[in-house]
């Protein structure tokens, strides 16, 4: 497997962190994950690819729903894992443990559909994974992408919380950049990475995709009930979710 900075820090994180934090994070339970099933609709005999499948909750979901999944991460833990739990909830999940930039053993044109659950804006070599995502999705299959909003968590911001308002501090937003941090409840460091809209679209059109759908999904008022958070993106949006067609 192909070794680069975002598989050598998934590599050191924590599984019992990383699912615990998954499994509670009410961004991921109640927007995030709710939204993106719904964009997937009606999966049942597709084959899916979870690619940077982390712990698995997708991939288990989809598997529930009636996908025929392969589960994808470049942490032999965090594969490890997807088996456990797999077979726990007796569930036929295929695995490989792989950087997403080298999908070896992954025969051409055979997914319908390939997710990609807030984990492009981590990739190291984002042309590469595309190219590997181009090859193994059929012609016409969907992408399914969901990554932190370039334009409002790029380094140089600051989310200012005041009684029920929020602002957004943007200090630079055009200069692409990676840096080290910590996410909270998770003890290991991680690489993040900025990259601005424009570089992710031409990244997109370069690789021979068409982008079909983008959305900044505004929660709607049953999930802002859900938690005090979740109200923030109905001013400002935190996540971004595209949808690319081969």
């Amino acid at each position: 497997m192909k070794q680069d900075s975002s598989t050598e820090c998934w590599n050191q994180v924590d599984i019992d962190d990383l699912a615990t934090k998954a499994q509670m994070n009410d961004f991921r339970l109640y927007y995030i994950m709710p939204y993106t099933l719904e964009k997937l609709g009606d999966v049942y005999g597709k084959q899916v690819l979870d690619l940077g499948c982390g712990e698995g909750g997708y991939a288990r979901a989809l598997s529930k729903q009636g996908a025929v999944v392969t589960a994808v991460d470049c942490s032999e833990t965090f594969i490890t894992y997807v088996k456990n739990k797999s077979r726990e909830e007796s569930l036929n999940i295929n695995t490989l443990c792989r950087n997403a930039n080298e999908l070896t053993g992954i025969i051409e044109n055979t997914f319908d559909v390939v997710l990609c659950s807030m984990m492009l804006m981590d990739v190291e070599d984002l042309d590469g994974t595309l190219k590997e995502i181009y090859r193994v999705i059929k012609p016409n299959g969907r992408v399914f992408i969901s990554i932190l909003h370039p334009c409002f968590k790029p380094k140089e911001s600051k989310w200012i919380l005041e009684d029920d308002k929020i602002e957004v501090l943007v200090s630079d937003y055009f200069n692409p950049t990676e840096w080290v941090g910590l996410i909270k409840g998770i003890d290991t460091s991680i690489v993040y990475r900025h990259r601005t809209l424009s570089e992710y679209i031409k990244a997109f059109v370069r690789n021979k995709f068409t982008v079909v759908d983008m959305n900044e999904p505004i929660p709607s008022e049953e999930q802002m009930d859900m938690s005090s958070r979740i109200k923030w993106l109905s001013k400002i949006p935190m996540y971004l979710f595209m949808e690319l067609e081969k």
